[in-house]
């Protein structure tokens, strides 16, 4: 497979991610939401059951694989393009997904699993 039909093929996913991201920035700029959906909405993005882990675990998954590639194929194998991906992967699980979790209980403490 050449780089340009890969490309192309990651860029159409974006473009399909967006449009589902953009359809839940729409549901959570509702005038009627109130705290215990926000919280519903913050778990699922950070918990989806749907997909295991939710949506930053996966997309970091994604950000982790490239840091993966990127050890393999950096020129001098110094960490200088695959560190900062493994930091960010780390960050969207342990820090922005830890972030949602509060804010979620915050809203809404009833809603946490047992």
């Amino acid at each position: 497979m050449t780089g340009h039909t890969r490309l192309d093929r990651v860029r159409a996913s974006l473009g399909i991610a967006q449009l589902a991201l953009q359809q839940i920035q729409n549901d959570l700029t509702a005038d009627d939401i109130n705290g215990v959906e926000l919280a519903a909405i913050l778990r699922e993005l950070h918990e989806d059951t749907d997909v295991p882990g939710g949506l930053f675990p996966m997309l970091a998954q994604v950000v982790d694989t490239a840091a993966r590639r990127a050890e393999q194929i950096e020129p001098d194998r110094d960490g200088d393009a695959s560190c900062p991906l493994h930091e960010a992967a780390a960050l969207l699980t342990e820090d922005a997904g830890q972030r949602l979790t509060w804010a979620a209980r915050a809203l809404h403490p009833q809603g946490d699993p047992v």
